[in-house]
């Protein structure tokens, strides 16, 4: 009887320890989710494509490797485009040299109206002086009629040839300019400042216009993409700084300083990944926060917030 009692009295202390030990892990567990919200680091990721269609020459990238703006790092196969340019630029300059050069052109038409100017001008002295006719004179004045209008033809006919060729010129240079930008496109430039995270290609392989070559992403300046629910949104705005926490260790947390840039205006269902405050919350708004990385923020780390 007393071996039974015994055995009932261990029994209850055995559960007595479990359910302490169960209320303890749950009040650690609580106190250590003093968040407002949580998420994932991002960052805004570029994929470079290639402009152009043909054989890669080069591309001196390497995951990892830290590019600047505007830096270029590759070129795809322009031996085609270049020898197409040279030869354009040849018909455009044979196309120049069809100008006419009006001045020597009317050159003599001119001198003759000079003549029959001087010439009419006699007739006149000579009419003045019971010397010459006015058959004479108007003769004269006939004649340097004449010669003007033919110089009108001519200058109109000399105008026209040359805008012709010029018109014939600026299409040609439209089509050197077209040339020179397909040239610029085979050159493969970084188009932001970044780190590389993933290379697609390799130099000898043929590539064509929108075919990714690398991924590009700027880890100096990432982001945290939290999510709050609808009874927290009333505590954030844009601009607000805010304490973030990433994980250092099992145990340990490092505090970042960051800064409201984008909340979401459209409410959606919680990620399954990311834990809210209130867990029972169905609807959730997307919240982008800024913070400088320091190097150990790593993109798909997970992150806390705390509203300040």
């Amino acid at each position: 009887m007393k071996s039974g009692r015994m055995a009932y009295w261990r029994r209850g202390c055995r559960l007595a320890a479990v359910m302490m030990g169960g209320i303890l892990w749950v009040a650690c567990g609580r106190g250590n989710e003093d968040f407002d919200a949580s998420g994932i680091f991002e960052s805004t990721e570029v994929v470079v494509s290639a402009e152009a269609n043909g054989r890669i020459v080069a591309l001196d990238v390497e995951e990892g490797d830290e590019l600047e703006a505007g830096q270029q790092v590759g070129s795809v196969d322009s031996v085609q485009l270049y020898l197409k340019k040279v030869q354009l630029e040849a018909s455009a300059q044979g196309i120049g040299s069809k100008r006419a050069d009006i001045a020597k052109q009317v050159a003599a038409t001119r001198e003759q109206i000079a003549k029959a100017e001087r010439e009419r001008t006699r007739c006149r002295n000579l009419l003045a002086r019971d010397a010459g006719t006015q058959k004479q004179l108007d003769d004269a004045e006939a004649q340097l009629a004449v010669l003007k209008k033919q110089l009108e033809a001519q200058l109109s006919t000399l105008e026209r040839t040359n805008q012709g060729v010029s018109d014939e010129q600026r299409a040609a240079e439209a089509q050197i300019m077209q040339l020179e930008d397909q040239l610029r496109k085979c050159r493969v430039v970084s188009p932001a400042s970044g780190t590389v995270l993933a290379k697609y290609a390799e130099a000898g392989e043929v590539t064509a216009a929108g075919k990714p070559l690398f991924k590009l992403a700027d880890l100096r300046h990432v982001f945290l993409r939290a999510y709050v629910s609808g009874s927290q949104l009333s505590e954030v705005k844009v601009g607000q700084s805010v304490k973030v926490y990433a994980d250092e260790g099992e145990d340990g947390r490092r505090e970042y300083a960051g800064r409201v840039t984008w909340i979401s205006g459209q409410a959606e269902f919680t990620p399954k990944t990311i834990q809210t405050r209130d867990e029972r919350a169905n609807l959730v708004y997307a919240v982008k926060i800024a913070v400088e990385n320091d190097g150990l923020l790593k993109l798909g780390m997970y992150g806390e917030v705390k509203f300040q």
